[in-house]
């Protein structure tokens, strides 16, 4: 029964820190990162491309995860990356042309950042049969398409022709020579003797590009400028076309090419919850797993080569692959479980000093009921200092003789006993002082 009065006691002494325990576990919450949602909106392309195409793999095998991606189509890369970086955007993540970020202001491109590179999209120039093109400069004087204005081919073409210093170019387009269209109608022009040379910037097995590598009176230009190129422009890469690449029936192309490729890329703003970035790398791995005709199979996604910076996330995911807890556990429990530890560090830190103090407290506690009678004690004393005993001897020592029979009822733990029975001999001392004084006359 002892041992339970002591421990309630101590109980008692430290109930103060269970609100604050509360307290601090509410205010570390309430800062925690919120858990990750179970909805995306992706900004993709034109519903008949290859961006939208992979955005619906990519949804489809989300959705089996439990997270819904939203698609909405778009013009392409241009469109994507002011959906991305507008302000109060509602939208989290999109599929961007590698170089065309170098189109947005450095407050835009601020806003937003790269997961992952996922495959080579060549910038493909064909020409005429028989007008072989080696540099920048030989297309001045023909009819040349560099893409639509804002997308990704003309993004491209663009800062190509800025790296030759013919920044100027670009403002005299649509003059007769250089036009710029659309993918779709640069073949057309192309087929109908229209134009002289085209950019186009498609996958490799992209039906236009099968068409336009058929037709005897194009070729795909090999480029020898493409080297120099891709060192001055970081997020180009030169690509090799092997001889019969894009049809081997038919050893087309009919000799090996070089060109220049930037890479698709998954873009997201501020508003993407970073943690799920590596649930998104994981799946986009499965659906690259096996390559393309240009991709060897398990080459992306990669970290190289962007035009924007990798969020942390990706970049973790990139050098270490999973997170641990991922790796044995579903997402959606890992994540509670990596927000939670992050938030019981934090919380063990503050509370390890405050659950010290309890040991304190309730000594502090238990002496207290022994050590406040010796503020009478202190007074008789100092009465005596002062001779001033005389008139209160009596009372005193009435008070001190019902000290003395109170303290035979304080109860304290064991271990604190030689504090009590030192104060029944003070007291006791105390009593024999006052008895020892002559009483009032």
């Amino acid at each position: 029964m002892q041992v339970l009065k002591h421990m309630w006691l101590f109980v008692r002494t430290n109930l103060w820190i269970i609100p604050l325990a509360l307290l601090l576990a509410w205010g570390l919450i309430r800062f925690l990162d919120p858990a990750p949602p179970r909805h995306l909106v992706m900004t993709t392309g034109p519903e008949t491309g290859a961006y939208h195409g992979f955005s619906r793999l990519l949804a489809e095998r989300l959705q089996e995860q439990g997270l819904t991606m939203e698609l909405r189509s778009s013009q392409g890369s241009l469109e994507n990356l002011q959906r991305l970086s507008a302000e109060n955007s509602d939208v989290h993540i999109g599929m961007v042309q590698g170089g065309t970020a170098e189109l947005l202001s450095v407050t835009e491109r601020n806003r937003l950042q790269a997961l992952a590179a996922l495959y080579h999209e060549p910038l493909w120039l064909f020409q005429r049969a028989g007008n072989p093109v080696d540099t920048l400069a030989d297309l001045n004087a023909l009819r040349l398409s560099v893409g639509s204005e804002g997308s990704g081919t003309w993004a491209v073409a663009k800062a190509l022709f800025a790296e030759a210093g013919q920044h100027e170019r670009f403002n005299s387009l649509n003059d007769g020579l250089w036009q710029t269209l659309g993918s779709q109608d640069a073949a057309r022009a192309l087929h109908a003797d229209e134009l002289d040379a085209a950019f186009l910037v498609l996958p490799a097995d992209h039906p236009l590009i099968r068409e336009l590598i058929a037709n005897a009176d194009l070729e795909l230009a090999d480029f020898n400028q493409t080297e120099a190129l891709a060192a001055r422009l970081p997020y180009l890469n030169q690509v090799r076309i092997p001889m019969g690449l894009l049809d081997i029936a038919n050893n087309l192309p009919a000799r090996p090419a070089h060109v220049l490729s930037p890479v698709a890329t998954l873009v997201v703003n501020q508003d993407f919850h970073p943690a799920l970035a590596t649930l998104i790398l994981q799946e986009t791995r499965e659906i690259l797993r096996e390559g393309t005709l240009l991709d060897a199979p398990d080459a992306f996604p990669a970290a190289s080569p962007l035009d924007l910076p990798l969020s942390n996330e990706a970049d973790y995911y990139h050098r270490n692959g999973v997170p641990f807890l991922q790796r044995y556990l579903p997402f959606w429990i890992a994540s509670l479980l990596d927000r939670y530890v992050v938030l019981l560090i934090p919380f063990i830190v503050i509370m390890i000093p405050l659950f010290r103090s309890m040991g304190p407290l309730y000594r502090w506690r238990v002496r207290a009921r022994v050590f406040r009678w010796y503020g009478q004690l202190r007074r008789i004393d100092r009465l005596i200092q002062l001779n001033r005993i005389q008139a209160e001897r009596d009372k005193e020592l009435a008070n001190l003789y019902q000290l003395e029979d109170d303290l035979t009822r304080v109860d304290v733990p064991l271990s604190y006993a030689h504090e009590l029975y030192t104060l029944h001999l003070h007291v006791r001392y105390m009593i024999n002082r006052l008895e020892a004084l002559p009483g009032d006359e």
